[in-house]
């Protein structure tokens, strides 16, 4: 055959290829993220997160008093460009410590325009006044808000964990991201791979944006097995059931021929068919025939405790009498607490201020009070409002004189 190769020459051909060699064959490259964490790994700190998120969101809704959701976490590995891609403006970083339970840190990572809403909201402000830059004020507001917050988180985790896991006080900083190239110069973990867990956070109609938490994988791989792997003493064992109680033998009725067995009187008149007496057949007269069943005998009244189950005995309760003469001995005793001290306190009035304006007090500042100049002011004992008086002046010392008792 011209031209044609026969079979021995391909399988000769064949022979000699090398099909395995590296310049012909391309492996695909590894996926750094399956290495560092396995998606079972990923969710299992996403839970973690989740939990954690959900007790520091109730958290933060009583600090401002505005409803927040915050979303279902979503958990990567990242490197510092991807922190650089999502805030380019500057952010605050807070970092925190965990001193009990667990051996590590991570930073939450929150836009400027967010801390700004949420310290003015818990100034009291309606979370509109955030012109200016961040001051120190608002760093010191915000590390307060999250060291309440991480610590309603460290408390789930205590209970998720089986251990008491407790954090320092957060450390929080305005950083601005464009000098900062490297992220081992912010922390020495972001200088490398990390694990990323972003969130969605909404305040009403005030915040809707997006804060992160960074772990360090080795730091997230000691929570993960934490959370996977639970100590076998931090599972209850079963309760033991209990035994049921014994009873001694009952000798067993004998029973008679079928050819001696009638019918026992049930309340029907008598038809003048003839009836065996009870002894003859060695029953007791219970009404119905007992078929193989021990014998008992019953008193006239059910005063025997009943059985429930697990052999527990129950008996009927049993209460003394009651009538409207009978006394409480020690009632005319009240002069024994005569001598019981009790605070009383005097309220001139009250008012409410915001942080920033308690912050600007000074020798000779002026409180207003919302109590009108000649308006009886209260008395409180122990902190309960019990009267109304007015202000008198005996000697040096000022007093109250009681104009009204409330009921």
């Amino acid at each position: 055959m011209d031209g044609m190769l026969s079979q021995d020459e391909i399988n000769a051909l064949l022979s000699g290829m090398d099909l395995t060699d590296s310049g012909n064959v391309t492996e695909p490259a590894p996926d750094p993220e399956k290495e560092l964490l396995s998606d079972m790994e990923k969710d299992a700190i996403g839970e973690v997160a989740n939990i954690s998120m959900g007790s520091s969101a109730t958290t933060l809704y009583s600090l401002v008093g505005k409803k927040v959701n915050i979303t279902t976490p979503v958990v990567t590995i990242a490197q510092w460009k991807n922190v650089l891609e999502e805030y380019l403006k500057p952010c605050v970083f807070i970092q925190i410590k965990y001193t009990k339970g667990l051996d590590g840190s991570n930073i939450l990572v929150l836009r400027e325009q967010d801390v700004k809403v949420i310290t003015d909201l818990m100034m009291g402000g309606d979370g509109t006044n955030v012109e200016g830059e961040i001051t120190e004020l608002h760093l010191s507001a915000i590390s307060e808000a999250m060291n309440q917050m991480m610590g309603a988180s460290a408390t789930s985790l205590s209970s998720m964990l089986g251990t008491v896991i407790d954090i320092s006080p957060p450390e929080s900083s305005l950083i601005d991201l464009t000098e900062y190239h490297d992220g081992a110069d912010v922390s020495p973990f972001l200088g490398g791979d990390f694990v990323k867990i972003a969130f969605r956070m909404q305040i009403e109609d005030l915040v809707d944006s997006t804060i992160m938490q960074l772990y360090p994988i080795e730091f997230a791989k000691t929570i993960i097995n934490t959370f996977m792997v639970q100590p076998e003493e931090n599972v209850p064992e079963p309760a033991p059931m209990p035994e049921p109680a014994v009873t001694p033998a009952q000798p067993q009725a004998v029973m008679p021929d079928a050819s001696q067995m009638s019918m026992p009187q049930m309340g029907m008149p008598n038809m003048g068919m003839p009836q065996m007496s009870m002894p003859q057949m060695g029953m007791p007269n219970m009404g119905m025939p007992q078929m193989g069943m021990p014998q008992m005998y019953m008193p006239p009244q059910a005063q025997m405790p009943q059985m429930a189950q697990g052999g527990v005995n129950i008996q009927p309760a049993q209460f003394q009498s009651f009538n409207s003469t009978t006394t409480i001995p020690g009632q005319e005793n009240i002069g024994l607490i005569m001598d019981v001290p009790l605070e009383v306190t005097v309220e001139l009035g009250r008012t409410t201020k915001s942080i920033s304006e308690i912050l600007d007090f000074a020798p000779g500042s002026i409180i207003e009070l919302d109590r009108i100049a000649g308006e009886p002011i209260d008395v409180l004992v122990n902190g309960k409002y019990v009267a109304k008086g007015e202000v008198v002046v005996i000697e040096e010392s000022f007093g109250i004189r009681v104009t009204e008792i409330i009921k």
